[in-house]
């Protein structure tokens, strides 16, 4: 049993749940917030938040906590974004050189035959990009408003955007820079870069750097990016333009949208782009359209891509969704996902993951719907379960954005949300697999037969 605890698999596991306790015992410290107490749960969720790098609070964090606990939460930031990049890229890595995670990601073995390959430049690089784009991020935020953005606040806000965590040092988030299209830019960049994930990245400055020094290096024919670079990309941008067009026309609609039409354009495009799991927001939330709302749920539980600082069940997973939809459709024994055909195995994963993931928002809607309206009728609770729907998929999808649900939660409500976020974080794939591991398969198979479906 110890074995298997110490699993490749449940790595992950150990290392957020500790760093989560050591963050709410420091946090729980009257030293973090010298202006009112904090209960543990309370320690305990922003630290989860933090770590998870989801951004919902029930305590205001630049108000309420001490230089000493906005430092604590940003370093849970920086960690939980690094972490979860550094796990997830590594999987993919492994993934593409058809090496099995159970054998090779180990700590203090080696990894791949490949001698040419060391983990060490590997992670090297995850971290020195991630600080590269902090840094270019902090400094451009202080350049366009030194007022606003203070060295600290810059450091801070940029960590938190390209980790996806949406943290932030003002009460109203990003609501007084809602008309600024240079720090929108600055965030919606940093946003996407730490949602697209590193190995995305990689791929796209090694041909950004072919491009300039060599052209001939590219030949014609060979794709430019690999496969997984390629849906991620597509998927993302079909995903930005869509929400931006949805929440634009919807807002209008509802006549919620600023008079200007170009911040109409930049708060609609803002908003699509931290519902991929970033959690900032330069609009009122709890004030924006039903159909908008509906459509950012969609967004939020799609998420960011795999081997990135967001969440959700990816964007890869949701390609591939699509295309077994169409090819059901169209009669095709094989799911084409652009220029190949899924295996079997992998949509059999998709499929899981997706039914896993609905089934924990319904449940968790359900439970946080009973502990808020506990025998209420339908009138009395009209508008709460969109509200708490909302509020769960923003937690399971590790988005942080809320419609101000969040302040108002009690102990047992936060508790099952506090389950979402480190569920949602880890990915329920990983915990399955995890759990799986510990299974023995069966050495005999049933006869099968058809059942009638439909």
């Amino acid at each position: 049993m110890r074995i298997k605890f110490l699993s490749p698999y449940w790595l992950p596991v150990w290392f957020f749940a500790g760093a989560i306790l050591i963050g709410t015992i420091i946090l729980h410290l009257d030293v973090s917030h010298p202006g009112g107490p904090l209960s543990f749960v309370d320690a305990l969720f922003t630290a989860t938040s933090a770590m998870c790098v989801t951004g919902l609070i029930v305590v205001d964090t630049g108000s309420f906590f001490s230089v000493l606990g906005q430092d604590v939460i940003l370093i849970l930031i920086q960690f939980g974004g690094l972490g979860i990049m550094t796990f997830t890229t590594l999987f993919i890595y492994l993934f593409g050189k058809h090496v099995s995670l159970g054998d090779r990601m180990a700590v203090g073995q080696s990894l791949l035959h490949d001698p040419s390959f060391s983990l060490v430049k590997f992670l090297g690089r995850i971290v020195i990009a991630t600080f590269v784009l902090e840094g270019l991020g902090a400094f451009a935020l202080w350049w366009m408003d030194p007022i606003g953005f203070s060295p600290y606040s810059a450091i801070f806000h940029s960590v938190s955007a390209f980790c996806n965590a949406g943290f932030s040092l003002y009460s109203d988030s990003l609501s007084q820079w809602s008309n600024h299209a240079g720090i929108n830019m600055v965030f919606i960049v940093l946003i996407t870069a730490g949602g697209l994930g590193f190995y995305v990245l990689y791929e796209c400055s090694s041909l950004l750097k072919k491009m300039i020094l060599n052209k001939r290096a590219i030949r014609r024919g060979v794709p430019l990016l690999s496969w997984h670079s390629s849906i991620v990309l597509k998927t993302s941008f079909f995903l930005v333009i869509a929400g931006a067009i949805v929440i634009f026309s919807a807002e209008s609609a509802a006549n919620n949208a600023p008079a200007s039409m170009s911040e109409r354009v930049l708060t609609a495009l803002f908003q699509s782009v931290t519902c991929r799991t970033a959690g900032f927001n330069t609009v009122d939330i709890g004030s924006m359209s039903n159909v908008s709302l509906v459509f950012m749920m969609g967004l939020m539980l799609i998420g960011g891509s795999p081997g990135s600082c967001a969440g959700g069940i990816k964007t890869t997973s949701f390609r591939a969704l699509c295309s077994f939809v169409v090819a059901q459709f169209k009669g095709h024994s094989q799911v084409k996902v652009s220029r190949f055909a899924l295996s079997s195995e992998a949509l059999n994963k998709v499929l899981t993951l997706f039914m896993v993931s609905v089934l924990l928002v319904i449940l968790g809607t359900m439970v946080l719907t009973t502990l808020e309206s506990a025998g209420a009728s339908y009138l009395m609770g009209r508008g709460k379960f969109m509200v708490n729907m909302f509020e769960v998929i923003s937690a399971f999808g590790t988005v942080g954005i809320s419609t101000g649900l969040t302040a108002n939660l009690n102990t047992a409500e936060k508790v099952m949300i506090i389950v979402l976020m480190f569920v949602g974080r880890l990915g329920p794939m990983w915990l399955l697999s995890a759990l799986q591991s510990w299974q023995t398969e069966r050495r005999y198979k049933l006869p099968t037969g058809d059942l009638p479906l439909g």
